[in-house]
């Protein structure tokens, strides 16, 4: 068919819908339709970079917060009075509970902060902070400032509580090392 238009040389019609080897004429699309479905198609394509792609991206999702397990402890178990002395190796222990009673004379206060909190000392500060009982994985349990995950650096972790006794010792190796393990003897009734 195409052979035929062609045989026709300058004498054939100015519009070819044929294939070659096909045997029937392509359709025509009528001019109004062409415009509609170009428009149709110009607006569609900015719309797809709008949508949400399946496929790898190039941009990493934002990381996921850290999920805050609470404490089994209550600020209002820790808040009173205490007594306190550290030690440096586990076989000081029952000496330095002893020691930390007697500094009942001169208590350690640990007072409600305004947030809910617990007001203590970071390693180093003269001021008090104040600061959140945190729980973690394990059934550990730490004391430290908000917004930070619980075993952050400026942490204490509690290593026991009876709610008399309660010792503690901080995690960053440098302050573990020269202040040792914390021991606080409630002084009186419990608070």
């Amino acid at each position: 068919m195409l052979s035929e238009w062609l045989a026709l040389g300058p004498d054939a019609p100015q519009s070819p819908n044929l294939i070659e080897g096909a045997r029937t004429p392509m359709a025509r699309l009528p001019s109004p339709l062409v415009a509609l479905a170009v428009a149709v198609a110009g607006l569609a394509l900015p719309a797809c970079s709008s949508m949400p792609s399946f496929g790898p991206s190039a941009e990493p999702p934002p990381p996921a917060a850290p999920i805050e397990l609470p404490s089994k402890y209550q600020p209002e178990e820790i808040i009173g009075r205490w007594g306190f002395a550290a030690y440096h190796r586990d076989a000081d222990r029952a000496r330095t509970e002893t020691a930390a009673r007697g500094q009942c004379r001169n208590p350690y206060v640990i007072a409600k902060g305004p947030g809910g909190g617990v007001m203590m000392h970071l390693p180093d500060q003269r001021q008090a902070s104040e600061l959140r009982l945190k729980g973690a994985a394990g059934e550990r349990n730490f004391i430290g400032p908000a917004g930070e995950p619980a075993g952050g650096s400026q942490d204490r972790e509690i290593l026991s509580f009876d709610g008399r006794v309660l010792i503690t010792r901080y995690v960053d190796p440098d302050a573990a090392t020269r202040y040792g393990s914390m021991v606080y003897v409630r002084c009186g009734p419990r608070a």
